[in-house]
């Protein structure tokens, strides 16, 4: 089986003519197809292909290229009919080039479909025909984009769009017109034209894509601060958890129950350091997942085994968000003192509480793994939530009074 030579790697499945398959990034949409082609029996792996785990990268920046239709040209033709002697010009016009439409959809939180295919391009027009025949208008292409794109011009690095709720859809390639076929110059004095238009490109752009997550809260900190275990404990996600820095190197959302049927969405941010803003560490490539947010927790570890000071951190942290932007820097927070439960020296504690309530933050300690003052945190967050809609309602209020006539 020559097609298996690409995947000869770690060991994923059992032994297929003496070689092993293994997925990345390349390769794993070739292989997809093969199975699917069933250019191999499922009785050849070790466990049963719905079993099979495959793991989506998350991507939140891809530059992609659009091509919409050009339109279809028109046409020199005579009417040829017996017992008509003089028919006339009978040219059809073209047909319009299908146009590229860019559309949020709610089901889709990543842009790996994008990475993977950068090249979209919609049907042309089909040309006019004889007797007055106009040409079919070409297809519009659609292409789906997770809430929370923005969208750019390449060459320009303008922000052209942003997508903000679920279905909204932005015309980024206009196809291009149909030409005239020679029946449209047709005059009393000039009854025999003997040309016609040709249809006009489609627009072309490269665009370039970047993804902001959605979230309600965003969870903020330096790396090993108890963000990923916090967001497994107060929701469903299932984020990567080990004892060494940089173990998140992805944003993770989740949704929390805040009771009544409501929720919030909370997104984890991959651990930041100092330096960040200027691309230290994972750098600010996951900084603007922030900016959408609400309310940020700002995550510190009090315990001594990271042999940090936590007032530091904090210092550093909110530092290096004010450096990204001067939101961020103004953005509502809770400081959240985390891994209480391997606290060694109350100190710690103490001065981390005194230096939050010095910035007028509100503060809680909290253990994820022993689960002490979640549910405090959790009430905490929704009584800010609340409040923040409250208070963006009476503004929308006190704005259509304003503007309601006398």
């Amino acid at each position: 089986m020559e097609w298996l030579r690409p995947f000869q790697s770690t060991s994923v499945f059992s032994q297929v003519d003496e070689s092993v398959v293994s997925f990345t990034r390349s390769n794993a949409f070739v292989f997809l197809n093969a199975i699917f082609a069933r250019s191999i029996s499922a009785s050849h792996f070790a466990q049963p292909v719905s079993e099979l785990k495959i793991v989506i990268v998350f991507i939140d920046r891809v530059k992609i290229r659009i091509k919409a239709g050009n339109g279809g040209d028109g046409v020199t033709a005579f009417r040829r009919e017996k017992f008509v002697p003089r028919g006339g010009p009978s040219g059809g016009d073209g047909g319009r080039g299908g146009s590229i439409w860019l559309e949020s959809d709610e089901g889709l939180n990543t842009l790996l479909h994008l990475r993977f295919n950068p090249e979209h391009k919609a049907e042309r027009g089909r040309h006019g025909e004889g007797s007055n025949r106009h040409g079919k208008d070409g297809e519009d292409a659609v292409v789906k984009v997770p809430v929370g794109t923005q969208v750019y011009n390449a060459e320009t690095e303008e922000l052209v769009f942003d997508f903000t709720e679920a279905g909204q859809r932005y015309l980024a390639a206009k196809g291009g017109k149909g030409g005239w076929g020679n029946a449209h110059f047709a005059t009393p004095t000039k009854r025999a034209p003997k040309y016609h238009y040709t249809g006009r490109p489609g627009e072309e752009y490269e665009l370039q894509l970047e993804l902001k997550l959605i979230a309600d809260v965003g969870l903020v900190g330096f790396p090993n601060a108890g963000k990923s275990t916090l967001i497994s404990v107060i929701s469903a996600a299932k984020p990567k958890i080990a004892d060494y820095p940089f173990t998140t190197l992805e944003p993770n959302l989740g949704v929390v129950d805040m009771g009544d049927f409501k929720t919030f969405v909370v997104a984890d941010i991959p651990g930041l350091i100092e330096g960040a803003s200027e691309g230290a560490g994972l750098g600010d490539r996951f900084l603007r997942h922030v900016e959408r947010t609400k309310l940020i927790l700002h995550l510190v570890d009090v315990s001594s085994l990271s042999g940090r000071d936590p007032v530091e951190d904090h210092t550093t942290i909110n530092r290096e968000l004010a450096n990204y932007s001067s939101d961020l820097a103004e953005r509502p927070q809770i400081v959240v003192a985390t891994k209480i439960d391997s606290l060694d020296e109350p100190e710690r504690l103490d001065t981390l509480k005194k230096q939050a309530e010095k910035d007028g933050r509100q503060f809680i300690a909290i253990s994820a793994v022993a689960n002490r003052n979640i549910k405090e945190l959790i009430s905490l967050v929704t009584a800010a939530l609340k409040e923040m809609e409250s208070e963006k309602k009476e503004l929308a209020d006190v704005e259509m009074a304003g503007e309601a006539p006398a």
